[in-house]
C-alpha cells in the first residue's frame, strides 16, 4: 500500500505539506523510543509514535521511512510540521489507535500480495 493509498480511508488527514506521498508502505513499527527506533525499524515502514517534537523527522529520514503516524487525535508541534515538510516527509494524524492503524495497513498490505 502507498501513503495515499492511506490517506483514501477518512481516519486519516495528512498534516504536512508537499510530501510525498507516492511511497510504498512495506512493513509497520510501532515504538516511541528514538535510540531503539533508529536500530529497529526498516526502510519504507510506517512509524506509529506518539512522540510529537522535531526529532522524530531526523530518525524517519535517517531511515528512509513511508510515512509517521500519529495515533489518538495527538497534536503535532508546528516546528515538526516545518521541518517534515522541508524533508518531503509525510506525517499523518488520526484519532484511531495505534493497533486499529497498524491492522489497516496490515491487511491492505496482505490482499494486495495475494
Amino acid at each position: 500500500m502507498k501513503v495515499k493509498e492511506l490517506l483514501l480511508n477518512k481516519n486519516f488527514t495528512l498534516l504536512t505539506k508537499n510530501s510525498d506521498t507516492e511511497i510504498q508502505i512495506n512493513d509497520v513499527y510501532i515504538c516511541d523510543l528514538l535510540s531503539w527506533v533508529m536500530s529497529h525499524a526498516g526502510n519504507q515502514c510506517a512509524w506509529i509514535t506518539v512522540q510529537t517534537h522535531t526529532n522524530i523527522v531526523a530518525v524517519a529520514v535517517l531511515l528512509d521511512m513511508a510515512c509517521i503516524i500519529i495515533p489518538e487525535g495527538i497534536g503535532v508541534e508546528e516546528s515538526t510540521l516545518k521541518k517534515a515538510s522541508e524533508e518531503n516527509l509525510p506525517i499523518l494524524s488520526t484519532n484511531l489507535s495505534t493497533y486499529e492503524i497498524a491492522s489497516i495497513i496490515y491487511e491492505s498490505n496482505k490482499n494486495v500480495t495475494k
